[in-house]
């Protein structure tokens, strides 16, 4: 079983309720929730001409291969109404793999760990609040090391 962090942000209608259906439904997708951060509100990053984000981490665990997992955290944000028409653009739900295990993937498809979490901090607050000594495989730093890292 894969121990994992998935990053959740939402901008568009009730986000507050696409979060709480995004991990309902990874849920009953098989996706065991361990524990889930505080939400946060934050500035958008990238496409700044929209609304407030609300996000937050999961720690799960899964029997999902890393490819299989993208395909249904997929799956589900576009059960939830996700249009990909702007990169970085507004959206009813993002389900992000932050980190799974100690692995590292880079493919096209799919990097692990996610490629810029190290500079967000809407990634970093709420993943140093439930896993702060959580070492980064690329990096070799703690969530916490790098959260007090970055500039906000």
């Amino acid at each position: 079983m894969a121990e994992v962090y998935i990053g959740i942000g939402s901008n568009l209608g009730d986000r507050e309720a696409y979060i709480r259906k995004g991990i309902e439904l990874m849920r009953e997708f098989g996706i065991t929730v361990i524990r889930v951060s505080s939400i946060i509100e934050t500035k958008p990053y990238g496409y700044t001409e929209q609304p407030l984000f609300l996000n937050c981490v999961t720690h799960v665990e899964t029997f999902y291969s890393p490819l299989h997992l993208l395909n249904a955290l997929q799956f589900i944000e576009n059960m939830l109404g996700r249009k990909r028409s702007i990169r970085w653009g507004p959206r009813t739900i993002d389900l992000d793999i932050l980190l799974y295990n100690s692995v590292v993937i880079d493919t096209p498809r799919l990097k692990i760990p996610h490629p810029d979490m190290v500079n967000r901090y809407f990634v970093l607050k709420p993943l140093s609040e439930i896993a702060p000594d959580l070492v980064h495989p690329v990096f070799g730093k703690t969530m916490i090391e790098l959260l007090n890292g970055i500039k906000t």
